[in-house]
């Protein structure tokens, strides 16, 4: 009797599925679902598509080891290459939105914004490898791992930057970290 049961629920099973995959598929043979950047997200599209982010990223990365983010070489470096690669999509101390972001979909992140404790090991996952259908590129094609982690360096102070600040760092390769008078040296 247990046997006849487990075949009528896996049956059950592969039939809900069949029905769930015609569905999906008409939907997106009809075109339904808007792909439009300028279309918001169904709420709880929104929600789902960011705790399947975030669990990713964060299974990626928890084994990722850290290196010691307070050399200054580093954080001069990673001004400029932060400067050049990424203030188009998010921003820099002072920086007035641009004509790029608001078409973009989700919005990416003002990284210059005080914003939850970054965790190091998720930045670094992150600006390597990318993040799909979100203009996220993968920085790890064309960058060593020592590169990224120079912006993830400065990503740990950028926050606490000011707009001269960022804009002293971002133009030289080599200022002094310890009398820039950020505070907050690890």
């Amino acid at each position: 009797m247990t046997n006849s049961r487990f075949s009528v629920a896996l049956v059950s099973i592969v039939i809900f599925v069949a029905v769930v995959l015609l569905i999906a598929g008409g939907a997106a043979l009809a075109g339904l679902y808007n792909v439009a950047a300028d279309a918001p997200q169904m709420a709880l599209t929104e929600q789902f598509l960011a705790f399947v982010r975030e669990r990713s990223v964060d299974a990626r990365a928890e084994d990722t080891k850290v290196p010691l983010l307070i050399d200054p070489k580093m954080i001069d470096d990673g001004a400029a290459d932060y400067n050049a690669m990424c203030t188009g999509c998010h921003l820099a101390p002072g920086m007035a939105e641009n004509e790029m972001r608001p078409g973009m979909n989700p919005k990416p992140p003002q990284l210059a914004v005080a914003r939850a404790e970054s965790n190091p090991a998720e930045d670094f996952w992150i600006i390597k490898h990318g993040i799909k259908m979100t203009a996220m590129p993968a920085w790890g094609l064309t960058h060593s791992d020592a590169e990224i982690w120079n912006i993830v360096a400065f990503l740990q102070r950028l926050p606490r930057l000011s707009p001269e600040q960022y804009r002293a760092l971002a133009a030289s390769g080599h200022h002094d970290m310890d009398n820039m008078n950020m505070g907050g040296h690890e």
